[in-house]
């Protein structure tokens, strides 16, 4: 079995309050770049729309003050038929503003979550060993589906609102500037309450998305050993987990939604008392004859024209600050380093082999006064040659052949693949070198042709190269399934027995001839026969590779050409089977356990 790791906690998310919203959304420009000119122009339009709604006012003070009070049944229809046309123009500007914005916001949205992924990709393992799959999940799926949200509303109405009102009060100031100054008194307590409101929804914002995070998390490791949590009868408590966690969720989404509501409520009702005021004064203004009935109405229709720019405030408010929280979520991980070498010339190949110099590997995140996992590694495992690595439970076996793909980094000193140092050579060039393993194999939802191609690298391999592969790993059972190399072997592989997974896995790290192997116990789930066959058929691809073999029974040990026993994180004897039998008292108290 693999030796067990360390767990490092999972970054905490970052308090809403040390950020800033607005240099949080900043950064979101080299994605929106290439589309600027269609937001421009889509903010232009609503603009535009915008004022047509404006001009309905002013067109209904014409007609009140002409048509209306002359009496004029032609100018009443004259006046409805500008006002009609006005409408339809503004709704048509707007369902212009939605055409310009869908598609390439799409596409904003697509490039930034294959951006996502490819990051991850890169990242190495220490950083998928601290984020759970579910936190990265909602980043790439519902965090981006926010700013996509963001950018094709809140983003154009913000400034469209903006502009909107400070035409719309040119327009009152214009008309009545008495009843204009009426109008402006709640502008003040409402900021106020917008930047209060900002801050606390700010933090129920992130909140809420980490514990969606967490949610999904919970959902996928469920689904994915849904067989343990029903062999064992655990889905009471597993069911009891989901609806905790669902409860913390929903009881912040219930906290966000009664700050909405709250900010929403005194958004709408400041103003409303503003243009009662209004109305008062104006009716006061009109009966001693100092306004016209005309301007009056077009007062308070434009007034009430602004009542929409001016209450969605706080909702476009709202959605900007989930935005900036969605941002922060999705530029933590892809600000994380993905810590490959940029450049660095590879030495000539000397054929050297397989060798660790001084190679010291602690977990990240272990605790600054526990030991090295491994101190002072010193092997050399020859051109051609099998090394087999022995030791006892936890010892750090699997962490030592980790170390040789980087799938972690190594502390200190170095390992080299025939001269080169590894770190020397970019993560593509060394993981075409080097084929692994391991003894709980993962396969995905492909067919059995696509999972064992996985491991040729770069290069497709042919048809003959997958069948050699999946005859060395004694994979014949393929054959007998329902659509054979083109059946889908579904998530995890779960369709497929343990023994069947792992004998398809040892094919993938097999197909494309690697130079460097790396097994983690590739035989641990195969039953006497078939393991006897796989040793095999094994043994001619060992001799053509340069490999390091982890055993835990002496029938794997015996594929080795020398063995070096790990103990208390260092190589304590090389040799072959037979020399450390004879000479490592710790070697043969390990082979009598493993017989």
């Amino acid at each position: 079995m693999p030796e067990p790791t360390t767990q490092p906690e999972p970054d905490r998310p970052r308090s809403a309050k040390s950020r800033s919203a607005v240099r949080s959304l900043l950064r979101l420009w080299p994605y929106v770049r290439p589309v600027r000119m269609r937001l421009a122009a889509a903010t232009v339009v609503a603009v535009v729309a915008a004022c047509m709604g404006l001009l309905i006012p002013l067109a209904l003070k014409w007609l009140v003050d002409g048509p209306v009070a002359d009496q004029d049944p032609s100018g009443v229809w004259l006046g409805g038929a500008v006002v009609l046309l006005l409408g339809l123009a503004e709704a048509g500007l707007f369902g212009m503003r939605r055409w310009l914005v869908a598609r390439p916001l799409a596409g904003v949205e697509a490039g930034m979550r294959a951006d996502l992924y490819r990051h991850l990709q890169r990242l190495p393992i220490a950083f998928h060993d601290r984020w759970p799959s579910g936190q990265l999940l909602s980043r790439g799926t519902t965090d981006l589906q926010i700013l996509r949200m963001f950018l094709a509303f809140p983003l154009v109405f913000l400034l469209v609102n903006s502009v909107t009102i400070l035409i719309g009060f040119g327009i009152l100031f214009d008309q009545a500037w008495t009843l204009g100054l009426v109008l402006l008194l709640p502008i003040v307590p409402l900021v106020i309450l917008c930047a209060v409101f900002e801050a606390r929804y700010a933090v129920k914002s992130r909140l809420a998305q980490d514990q969606a995070g967490d949610l999904a998390t919970v959902v996928e490791e469920s689904v994915l050993g849904v067989r343990i949590i029903k062999a064992f009868g655990r889905h009471r408590s597993q069911e009891l987990a989901f609806h905790e966690q669902a409860g913390e969720l929903r009881g912040t989404e219930l906290r966000k939604a009664a700050l909405l509501s709250d900010i929403w409520a005194l958004i709408m009702t400041l103003p409303e008392f503003a243009i009662g005021a209004a109305l008062v004064v104006g009716v006061m203004q009109v009966a001693d004859g100092g306004l016209s009935a005309g301007t009056l109405v077009a007062f308070l229709t434009t007034a009430l024209a602004l009542r929409w720019p001016v209450e969605s405030m706080g909702f476009l408010i709202a959605i900007s600050n989930e935005a900036a929280t969605a941002a922060d979520r999705f530029f933590e991980a892809m600000d994380a380093p993905e810590t490959d070498p940029a450049g660095r010339d590879e030495a000539e190949p000397s054929q050297d082999g397989l060798r660790f110099e001084g190679v010291r590997f602690r977990y990240p995140d272990a605790p600054e006064d526990s030991p090295d996992l491994l101190h002072g590694i010193d092997l050399h495992v020859r051109t051609g040659e099998t090394m087999a690595v022995v030791g006892a439970t936890g010892c750090g076996k699997t962490t030592l052949t980790a170390l040789v793909p980087r799938l972690h980094d190594i502390t200190g000193g170095r390992i080299t693949l025939d001269g080169a140092d590894i770190t020397a050579l970019p993560r593509q060039r060394l993981r075409e070198l080097v084929a692994v393993a391991f003894e709980e194999p993962t396969l995905f939802s492909a067919t059995v042709r696509e999972n064992v191609a996985m491991g040729a690298g770069v290069e497709e391999p042919t048809e003959a190269d997958i069948l050699r592969a999946l005859d060395i790993a004694q994979c014949g059972f393929v054959h007998d399934l329902p659509h054979g190399l083109d059946t889908q072997v579904g998530e995890q592989g779960l369709s497929l027995s343990g023994g069947q997974r792992q004998r398809l896995a040892l094919a993938r790290a097999v197909v494309g001839r690697p130079g460097f192997l790396v097994l983690d116990d590739p035989l641990s789930a195969l039953d006497v026969h078939t393991e006897a066959l796989v040793e095999a058929a094994l043994r001619e691809v060992l001799a053509a590779s340069t490999a390091v073999v982890v055993a835990h029974r002496p029938s794997t040990v015996m594929l080795a050409d020398r063995v070096a026993l790990l103990a208390e994180g260092r190589i304590t004897a090389v040799g072959t089977h037979g020399e450390l039998l004879r000479d490592s008292a710790a070697y043969r108290h390990l082979m009598a356990g493993a017989a």
